[in-house]
């Protein structure tokens, strides 16, 4: 009866053993596969101004501008430029080089130009590797015959550049400015067609508002290819209804957008803009706050 007995308690420790057991793995299973948010790559040391230079109502110069990052203590530039901005290139790449800004990303001519190539000249002459983000387009209505013509077309382009970018030391990142070239699927088919290292994805938020519904999708499609991405403050259709350049912050759906980005395994630079005739100071301004208050609120 005694060894009967003991048998009987051996089986259900046995028993309580392996169903812990089998607890614990499930729990190890669940925490492994639960992404993790990581507030790190919204930190200031990471973040890149984009759209302050033809976009601000002050019109600053590269000194002006400068100080101005630093005041907010931004250390990334992306610049854009108009015509007027191309006598100015070498002294905004020396100022940023005086005040220890970097010049992250450079707006690039979408072929490979007489201003393409003076932008290329001074890269080398002051050994700095922005990338160059190159927009396109392309109807989105093509048939696949067209589509295929165009993707043909785009490749020599893209390839172009990317090979005078590679003797840069630069990479090429291609931009999502509506149309066909606007979608991420059409730019990863590019990418593959184009076959060079140095060519990925710079990811707009302010152009991809139709997107939102399957942002997550997306940014698993992109990851492998992306090398920078452009915050905003965002809305379902928000540039059909007169909400296309939000503060972040400020969109209805800015939570939800950036914990999918910060559960990414994304390391790269992360922009901030103004894209108004606003007081770019007081755009950034509100940028770096919104995105303060909401990395504090979804941290774990």
């Amino acid at each position: 009866m005694k060894n009967r007995r003991f048998h009987l308690l051996s089986l259900a420790w046995a028993f309580l053993l392996v169903a812990h057991c089998g607890m614990l793995r499930v729990s190890s299973q669940e925490t492994a596969e639960k992404p993790t948010f990581r507030s790190e790559i919204f930190k200031d040391q990471n973040l890149v101004a984009w759209c302050i230079v033809p976009f601000d109502s002050q019109k600053r110069g590269p000194e002006q501008r400068a100080q101005m990052l630093d005041e907010l203590g931004i250390k990334r530039l992306a610049y854009d430029y108009r015509a007027e901005h191309v006598a100015s290139f070498e002294e905004e790449i020396t100022t940023m080089k005086k005040h220890g800004i970097e010049m992250t990303a450079w707006w690039f001519p979408t072929v490979l130009n007489d201003e393409a190539k003076l932008i290329l000249s001074l890269i080398k002459k002051h050994q700095i590797h922005p990338q160059l983000w190159v927009t396109g387009g392309g109807d989105p209505a093509m048939n696949e015959q067209q589509t295929q013509a165009f993707i043909e077309s785009e490749t020599k382009r893209i390839r172009e550049i990317a090979l005078a970018a590679q003797d840069a030391g630069c990479k090429v990142a291609l931009y999502n400015h509506g149309g066909w070239y606007g979608e991420p699927e059409n730019q990863i088919r590019l990418i593959q067609a184009i076959g060079l290292p140095n060519v990925g994805i710079v990811y707009n938020l302010h152009h991809a508002h139709h997107q939102l519904d399957r942002l997550e999708s997306i940014l698993k499609k992109i990851q492998p290819h992306l090398l920078a991405i452009n915050l905003n403050g965002m809305e379902t259709d928000g540039d059909r209804v007169g909400k296309k350049i939000l503060p972040i912050g400020q969109g209805s759906r800015d939570k939800e957008v950036l914990k999918l980005i910060g559960q990414m395994n994304f390391d790269g630079p992360v922009g901030i803009l103004n894209h108004t005739d606003l007081d770019a100071r007081t755009r950034l301004k509100e940028n770096l706050d919104g995105l303060g208050q909401l990395t504090k609120d979804l941290k774990p």
